[in-house]
């Protein structure tokens, strides 16, 4: 029967005899743990940080844009040409069984001015429903109506960003502040979003009545005119269901032929995110990968110390097999060595890992996530290594005929 704890101790000392060699040894698992652990918490908090984008922007959301104008054979892209209406958005919401919240976007830059302040920023001319498509809470005070739409009311919403740079410590619920030299009453602050995947700051922005920004302050080429508008399916499983109801309703309401091409385009901006975050994903995967290289050449090196060690300690091994050893008592040894090295290694990984990430975070900026299932994982991969780079070097000790390692010098 293989006596355990006689093994570990005899491996124990072994280690301990050589204790230069033994540390360089580890020092290959210490960097590829660490690294392991480095490049997964960069990727996972990049990840994170894409996901808390992606949510910001709402879930389940279609965008329709509308269609490009033709001028001399010269194509100006989408949007150029107007062919989204109110009338549209309306439909959409009343026909579409899997649409559950539309919001027409009739939109602008503008110079806004309180008191002595000014500040530029996107004026968004939308409908209430703005808020329930792009999950998007109030700070402080209170939305506008269906009533002010109706009645073009000069009254609008505001970022944080725009609070920060007009008012800064005034409470603006309730002041009374100019764009374009219209006067605009403030009566609602919306919660801070952040910035989007494609790096805008969302809080940039002042939302009023779509009515009141189509007849005061940009226009329209034609009655009940706008820009774009963004369309929250039901759910996830309703998104391509959604897309088809709006180009059918659409193509219909346009009065679109069977061969003629559409005068406007639905994206599915979920789908697009996801693909985002599926990206970032992927890069946590390869990084780890790549860590997990430095993991295998510390693996390496442990082989490499072990067979040196089994040829150094022949005559040893002769002793012990000559006393009564068996096969796996040698076998059983030399493993435990390289897992006792590989273990101890990992173990200073985790706080080299660990301290990196932070430092990492610290330095660079980067948003860095350690997570437990990381280190277990880098870990329990450094056991694996060690088990796996000590079979050999303990398998061709285990191999020695005890004649001729009694009689080795």
């Amino acid at each position: 029967m293989i006596n355990i704890p006689s093994t570990i101790k005899i491996s124990f000392r072994a280690l301990r005899v050589n204790k230069m060699r033994s540390g360089l040894t580890m020092l290959g698992i210490v960097i590829g743990v660490g690294a392991v652990i480095t490049m997964l918490a960069v990727g996972s908090g990049a990840s994170q940080k894409i996901e808390e984008q992606i949510s910001s922007m709402g879930s389940n959301l279609l965008m329709i844009l509308p269609g490009a104008t033709t001028a001399g054979g010269v194509r100006m892209g989408m949007g150029t040409q107007p062919t989204l209406s109110l009338g549209d958005t309306e439909a959409i919401q009343k026909e579409c069984t899997s649409v559950l919240y539309v919001a027409p976007i009739h939109s602008g830059i503008a110079q806004i001015i309180y008191g002595n302040q000014n500040w530029s920023t996107g004026i968004v001319g939308t409908t209430p429903n703005m808020l329930y498509v792009r999950d998007w809470q109030l700070e402080i005070g209170r939305t506008f109506t269906e009533e002010d739409v109706r009645n073009a009311s000069k009254v609008c919403l505001l970022g944080q960003t725009v609070v920060d740079n007009l008012f800064g410590s005034i409470n603006p619920v309730g002041q009374i502040m100019r764009i374009k030299n219209v006067p605009f009453t403030v009566i609602g602050v919306l919660e801070k979003k952040g910035q989007s995947p494609m790096g805008q700051d969302q809080d940039d922005t002042i939302y009023i009545p779509v009515t009141t920004a189509q007849k005061k302050l940009f226009g329209t080429a034609f009655p009940g005119m706008v820009r774009l508008i963004m369309v929250k399916a039901k759910g996830m499983e309703d998104l391509y269901t959604a897309e088809k109801q709006i180009t059918e309703l659409l193509r219909q309401r346009h009065h679109i032929g069977q061969k003629q091409d559409d005068d406007f385009t639905v994206r599915n901006l979920t789908q697009m995110m996801q693909a985002s975050e599926q990206s970032a994903k992927v890069m946590t995967l390869l990084l780890g990968a790549i860590a997990s290289v430095s993991l295998l050449v510390g693996g390496i090196g442990i082989m490499n110390i072990m067979l040196v060690s089994v040829t150094e300690r022949t005559r040893e091994i002769g002793i012990r097999m000559a006393v009564g050893a068996k096969t796996w008592d040698i076998r059983l040894q030399f493993i435990i060595e390289a897992l006792t090295l590989s273990l101890i290694g990992g173990a200073f990984g985790i706080i080299i890992g660990i301290s990196g990430s932070k430092l990492l975070s610290m330095i660079a900026g980067w948003p860095t996530i350690v997570s437990p299932l990381s280190i277990s994982l880098a870990f329990s991969f450094s056991g694996i290594v060690g088990i796996f780079f000590g079979f050999y070097p303990a398998y061709k000790a285990s191999l020695l005929d005890p004649i001729d390692a009694l009689r080795y010098e």
